[in-house]
């Protein structure tokens, strides 16, 4: 969402409680009060709603089903999600994009011409880290010098068992001096039982976990210190990053997918409202519209393509589609790829 700033319509202008422009993130005074009178009392006259268009373009407000004259409330959890999708497909589209540069630059380092001069040194902010001892070494260190929080982004539904018990005793001391540990994981995860396991194992009120439908490669954040990102899908190469403003922007990007992100703890919705699909369903149809083949969605998922194409199949049964190339023309045609799917999906 950008920061235009809001303008009224000819009919808004003219009317004697005017919808005063601001910027378009925000909300003005009187629609807030209007959103908490809707919450109040379970909605509001639709005439009562002129004062702060912002509630209806920002989704807080939608139609009464049973009432056209009366507007309600949408949970405020339920619209950010919706507000921040874009946003954080954006966001994992530029660091896929950013992944792929550093494994196309990253083996230039090593045959990078010697320094020749004071003014020719190597940038201390960024150092490639090659094979898995070393990566592995440089996060012990990082974990034992942390004093505020560890950031850490996991794809795919693999934890083993071993790892998550060497990481829940690396965790034991750091949640109790204070440290606070946010993990964000992809949906799949929470049917590993490894993971539940560790979660049940770690009862302390610093820890957060979410899930969201898809992530980048792997990252951990070390209070504004230090960041490492993986650099290869083997994951035995990886830079260490201390610059303090790139450390910055990765742990603002990671807040941005942490907002849009389901809590551990809460369940997901097997089903979206005014649609027939699931959510899974839903978001491998964002993945088809989008162009990408089977083993694509699979991985971004986090699910294995077996599955993947299994979901397919209902997604097939569901909307009637008779072939592939059926199916990718009922998407378009049904709207339900979109942020805002349609209600007519015959």
């Amino acid at each position: 969402m950008t920061p235009e700033t809001e303008s009224a319509t000819p009919d808004e202008a003219h009317s004697p409680r005017r919808h005063v422009p601001h910027p378009a993130e925000e909300l003005c005074q009187p629609a807030v009060q209007l959103y908490a009178t809707a919450v109040r009392e379970g909605g509001i006259p639709g005439s009562e709603a002129a004062p702060a268009l912002c509630l209806r373009r920002l989704g807080l407000l939608r139609p009464d089903p049973y009432d056209g004259s009366r507007l309600l409330p949408v949970p405020a959890a339920t619209t950010l999600a919706e507000l921040l999708r874009p946003l954080a497909h954006d966001v994992s589209r530029r660091l896929t994009a950013s992944t792929a540069l550093i494994n196309a630059l990253a083996p230039l380092e090593t045959s990078a011409p010697p320094s020749t001069g004071a003014g020719d040194t190597p940038d201390p902010g960024i150092t490639v880290l090659s094979g898995k001892p070393a990566i592995q070494s440089s996060i012990a260190e990082a974990r034992r010098g942390v004093k505020e929080h560890i950031l850490t982004l996991h794809p795919g539904s693999k934890r083993p068992a071993l790892l998550l018990e060497e990481a829940r005793r690396s965790s034991v001391p750091l949640l109790q001096r204070g440290v606070s540990i946010r993990h964000l994981y992809q949906h799949s995860a929470r049917y590993n039982p490894n993971l539940k396991h560790y979660v049940e194992q770690l009862p302390y009120e610093g820890l957060q976990i979410r899930t969201m439908e898809q992530t980048v490669e792997r990252l951990f954040i070390f209070d504004r210190a230090a960041a490492y990102i993986a650099t290869n899908s083997r994951r035995d190469a990886a830079l260490r990053i201390t610059h303090p403003a790139l450390v910055r922007y990765l742990i603002h990007v990671y807040d941005v997918l942490w907002a849009g992100a389901t809590p551990f703890c809460q369940p997901l919705r097997t089903a979206l409202p005014d649609t027939p699909v699931t959510a899974v369903q839903l978001s491998i149809a964002r993945l088809l519209a989008e162009g990408h083949v089977d083993d694509d969605v699979a991985r971004k998922m986090g699910i294995s393509v077996r599955t993947c194409r299994s979901h397919i199949a209902k997604l097939m049964q569901t909307l009637g589609a008779t072939s592939r190339t059926h199916l990718g023309a009922l998407l378009v045609r049904s709207g339900i790829t979109r942020a805002n799917p349609s209600k007519s999906l015959t």
